[in-house]
């Protein structure tokens, strides 16, 4: 297959295992799992910030951007991480153009934990489901009455669009892009790499908590 170019937004603040989880399943796919060694993923992951400097991420690991948004080369697959960083960034000017435009030219559209309320204050989810961290539910649909808040599964799939619950949920939404783009076969293969289990069904696997 030709390869793709997965763009993964990192920001201050950016929780670690959101952008991390996706980036080792695209970077650990293979093809062939005999060529591992031998063959690239049919992949490539860049990390794109704001500005060509050193971000600090939740919990203190810095880490340094591949490109700009002013730099950034066309994208096939677009991913917004959550974080606590998200709170100052879905208010970001320069974020939110740029997710806003390259949502309109690439293929996938995807966010793991609280990267979807960056998707919903550019308008990008309304008229769809999403989700996001169990804890962010209620703002989420506080935010934006127009979007459908999904608290029951851990993947939401509407078109080109896909959003995810929390952390971890990640690298599921990850694994099913993969699905998408190279089927379940390559994609079993790279959960089983990684010994992660394969998202058999779309619910949720922390269930929330009774209200009462």
């Amino acid at each position: 297959m030709e390869r793709k170019r997965v763009g993964i937004v990192i920001f201050d603040d950016v929780e670690v295992l959101d952008f991390c989880g996706p980036f080792e399943v695209f970077s650990v796919t293979r093809i062939n799992t005999e060529r591992r060694r031998e063959e690239p993923s049919p992949f490539e992951v860049v990390l794109v910030a704001e500005h060509d400097k050193t971000i600090v991420t939740t919990g203190g690991m810095r880490v340094l951007p591949d490109t700009t948004f002013a730099q950034c080369p066309p994208l096939d697959i677009l991913l917004v991480p959550g974080g606590w960083g998200t709170r100052k960034e879905m208010h970001n000017p320069a974020l939110l153009s740029f997710v806003t435009e390259r949502a309109a030219q690439v293929e996938t559209l995807t966010s793991v934990c609280t990267g979807a309320l960056v998707l919903g204050n550019a308008g990008l989810l309304d008229g769809l489901r999403a989700t996001t961290h169990w804890r962010s539910l209620d703002w989420m649909q506080e935010l934006f009455p127009k979007v459908t808040v999904d608290s029951v599964s851990q993947v939401v799939e509407q078109g080109k669009v896909l959003t995810s619950a929390g952390i971890s949920a990640g690298i599921d939404m990850a694994l099913i892009v993969v699905q998408r783009y190279c089927g379940e076969e390559v994609a079993r293969a790279t959960a089983r790499h990684m010994e992660y289990p394969f998202p058999e069904s779309s619910v949720r696997r922390v269930p929330l908590l009774p209200t009462t």
